[in-house]
């Protein structure tokens, strides 16, 4: 079996662009995956085409060596522009070779660990207030918990900061209206549901100390990127050893090589990679497994669409120590609208039950791509994003 085209899709997701990827072989056999990159979606897709010359002609078996080939030719590495487009192959790949053996990928990693795969609810806090809202935007923040729990979420993940736009140094008032939010919050859904504290790696190691100590009282799940990712390693684990909340961090740390130090220093409690940015399905096993060896949890990070959560699960089933999985609530409907069947990886209950197809166990409706081409997005710089909140509403340019 040969690869014969790789084939980009641009799609508008809603609150962010993707890039989808589909594999075809002269067996007749396709595969899909994600190539998206936060931000950098154009220069995603064009990397794919960059590479795709690489990979046609190829066994889409040779995994482990097609990567390890494509990753040591770059001049410039570790980037994730690069790491993005291979890990949209990479999947793609993947779901080609369970397809091929007529098994879900999570047996190929060996087997199932977990029977389901718990998760937590994320991107609900962005749901815009109506017009005829009389709440108070802390009031609705608090609505909205409530609403995600009683869509069966146990596991909330939401940023405190995000309407300060705090950076690095927080003012007592972006520090109060933080601590306001999570206990509004807290009292909204009770002492059962857990409550995972996102930062986006916007303070710095004394204030994200402090903000740890102001909200510890309402018993965080975790606290998650507290500092800078340019940040030294050094500095995340004197965060950790600082507080007592739980430190969860890696979205932004690419490749095994990264992580080694991560883990040497006991940096996180829980380590979250982002299964496009580290590379693909291979490199994330690899680094759930040096994870698993420093005794901490695997919670890895999701941002895009289908074919990433389907991958995670996939990885999240054959290891061990994974904890739990972030999913985007916004994204339900997204799932309904291209994929050819929706029940996996829907989240049903605060779980997502493992696939029995096949491959990824998704297919995706190639004509409904072509319906929502990008929608321009400014790059995804955090700053802007807490001013205008591009992930949360469309520009009108």
């Amino acid at each position: 079996m040969k690869i014969t085209d790789i084939k980009t899709f641009p799609y508008d997701g809603a609150f962010r662009d993707l890039v989808f990827v589909k594999v075809e072989t002269d067996a007749g056999i396709y595969g899909w995956g994600e190539a998206g990159g936060m931000g950098r979606e154009r220069a995603c897709e064009a990397t794919v085409q960059e590479i795709k010359p690489y990979f046609i002609g190829q066994d889409p078996g040779q995994i482990e060596l097609l990567w390890n080939t494509v990753y040591r030719d770059a001049y410039r590495r570790p980037d994730d522009t690069l790491l993005n487009a291979m890990a949209g192959i990479e999947i793609a790949m993947w779901d080609i070779l369970g397809k091929s053996l007529d098994v879900p990928i999570y047996k190929l990693l060996g087997g199932a660990c977990h029977p389901r795969i718990p998760v937590y609810g994320n991107t609900w806090i962005g749901t815009p207030q109506p017009p005829d809202s009389k709440l108070n935007k802390i009031d609705w923040y608090a609505k909205l918990a409530a609403d995600t729990v009683a869509m069966g979420f146990t596991n909330l993940k939401f940023d405190p900061w995000i309407d300060p736009g705090t950076d690095l140094f927080a003012s007592r008032k972006d520090a109060k209206r933080a601590k306001d939010i999570v206990r509004a919050i807290r009292e909204a859904v009770g002492d059962e549901v857990e409550l995972c504290i996102e930062v986006h790696g916007r303070l710095s190691p004394e204030d994200a100390i402090q903000a740890a100590r102001d909200l510890e009282q309402f018993r965080p799940y975790w606290l998650e990127e507290p500092i800078p990712p340019e940040a030294s390693v050094d500095a995340l684990a004197r965060v950790r050893n600082a507080i007592r909340i739980p430190v969860a961090s890696g979205e932004r740390f690419l490749t095994k090589w990264q992580w080694a130090e991560v883990f040497q220093k006991e940096a996180v409690a829980i380590a979250q990679p982002d299964l496009i940015h580290c590379g693909g399905i291979l490199e994330m096993k690899k680094i759930a497994a040096m994870a698993h060896a420093s005794f901490t949890a695997l919670a890895p990070h999701q941002e895009q669409g289908p074919c990433m959560l389907a991958a995670n699960v996939h990885v999240d089933a054959s290891s061990p120590n994974f904890l739990i999985q972030e999913f985007f609530v916004r994204d339900i409907q997204l799932y309904q609208d291209i994929l050819k069947d929706a029940s996996f990886p829907m989240a049903k209950d605060g779980t997502i039950e493992l696939p029995t197809q096949p491959g990824l166990g998704i297919d995706i409706d190639e004509k409904a791509l072509t319906r929502k081409p990008f929608t321009w997005r400014p790059a995804l710089v955090l700053r802007h994003m807490w001013k205008t909140n591009p992930l949360l509403q469309k520009p009108n340019h």
